[in-house]
């Protein structure tokens, strides 16, 4: 008997496999001692941002930085955004340091053609264009011209700020897994509304605070909800990750198959298009763009990029220091339970008000006050040095304290622009 055909991809496996794996591979417990960030990017020119950058302009940016001798790995995203992945580091220092290291080269490699990096959770001025071609992005198009056309934007037209942190501990209390799991969820809308920075799109004024939250909030109804809290964390998100749509199936040669209403569970059960494997299930979860993503350890993806050169730095401080610290963890937890619903992060009330009204919630930002003093206590028990701390006081002050996310900053400096008129974007109700 011939073995399955599995397009090379490795042998199949059974459900009871995928389930395992699963287990195993997103929840890597042990002592808290290592972070890193994801850091994007758009590249724009830096006399005229909102001209869009031809394509062999955009192409000749990346193959200047591509021959940086970078530590970070370097990738690009459908619409050219430019993406920084810090190796894990032992310190929070040691990751900021390490960034910073790698963006300044970046940067001094695209000044003598006239470039410049801009952070922004969704870009302003221009609408969605993809530049990478891949069988990858060619499916994921398809899907999403399918599913929902906003993924489109998702893909070329959005930019971020992933923190991550270890897992954590096989044990309760605030170094727990399970408590830093439910406290990311947390947690989650408060950080997605202390750095809300995307208030525009296509030149209007969207009246969002972070439009690309509302942008991923359209994407899908499965693949961007988290699993309820209530339950186990590795059972919940092994369910979770299994009874979500599969995206695409890959095949040796010719476009991937773009199947309509196939679960990763479903595929298993039936075998077909073709026999999935292992490698089959660790791409589809890259294909899961929950708030929060286990990968052994936590991936936060709530938070929109940060303008500025060093803006990034203060939101890796600030989730470092309420998730490193077990007297900070544990204030914050106490602080922002009450504030959520028993639903399935992003989808409730809550995140909607954080992304439409960010730090002009008065809820939001009492909790918010509350953590970044958390945040400054904590970060010198972490070795941070007095520019983190500095900078992170200052961001608490202008901000927190004023109830002004950083879009209300950039929509102030957007709309002297004279291209830039409003344009309200689709705003479902949050809280009442």
């Amino acid at each position: 008997m011939h073995p399955p055909d599995t397009g090379g991809y490795g042998p199949p496996i059974t459900e009871d496999d995928a389930e395992d794996l699963l287990r195993c591979i997103c929840f890597k417990t042990g002592p808290p001692k290592a972070v890193g960030v994801e850091l994007e990017w758009f590249i724009h020119d830096a006399a005229r941002p909102r001209s869009a950058l031809a394509p062999d302009r955009l192409e000749d940016a990346h193959q200047r930085v591509r021959e940086l001798p970078l530590t970070s790995l370097l990738t690009f995203e459908p619409g050219g955004q430019l993406e920084l992945s810090s190796p894990p580091a032992a310190s929070l220092m040691e990751c900021l340091d390490t960034a910073a290291a790698d963006l300044e080269a970046v940067r001094r490699a695209l000044r003598p053609a006239g470039l410049a990096l801009t952070g922004l959770g969704l870009d302003p001025w221009h609408p969605p264009r993809r530049h990478l071609r891949s069988p990858r992005y060619d499916a994921m198009e398809a899907f999403y011209g399918r599913t929902a056309p906003p993924g489109r934007i998702m893909m070329c037209s959005t930019a971020s700020v992933q923190v991550c942190l270890d897992a954590g501990l096989d044990e309760p209390g605030p170094l727990g897994h399970s408590r830093r799991w439910r406290l990311a969820h947390l947690l989650g809308a408060v950080l997605l509304a202390a750095f809300a920075n995307s208030p525009f799109s296509e030149g209007r004024s969207t009246g969002w605070r972070s439009t690309r939250e509302a942008v991923m909030a359209r994407v899908d109804p499965v693949r961007r909800l988290a699993p309820p809290l209530d339950g186990a964390p590795r059972t919940a998100w092994s369910t979770h990750a299994l009874d979500a749509p599969v995206m695409f199936v890959r095949t040796p040669e010719g476009p991937w198959q773009v199947p309509d209403g196939l679960t990763f569970r479903r595929w298993l059960r039936s075998g077909g298009p073709r026999p999935p494997t292992a490698d089959d299930l660790h791409y589809h979860l890259t294909t899961l763009f929950p708030p929060v993503r286990p990968r052994g350890h936590l991936e936060l993806r709530m938070i929109d990029a940060q303008s500025g050169r060093d803006g990034w730095r203060v939101p890796v401080a600030v989730a470092t220091a309420l998730f490193e610290d077990p007297e900070a963890a544990e204030t914050v937890y106490r602080a922002v339970k009450p504030l959520a619903e028993i639903a399935a992060a992003p989808g409730n009330p809550l995140w909607t008000t954080a992304a439409r009204d960010g730090l002009a919630d008065p809820e939001i930002r009492a909790a918010a006050a509350l953590c970044f003093t958390a945040a400054l206590e904590a970060l010198p028990r972490l070795d941070a040095s007095r520019a983190v701390v500095d900078a992170v006081a200052a961001f608490h002050e202008r901000h927190v304290l004023t109830g002004r996310s950083p879009a209300d900053a950039a929509a102030d400096e957007l709309a002297a622009l004279p291209s830039l008129d409003a344009q309200p974007f689709a705003r479902p109700s949050g809280r009442t």
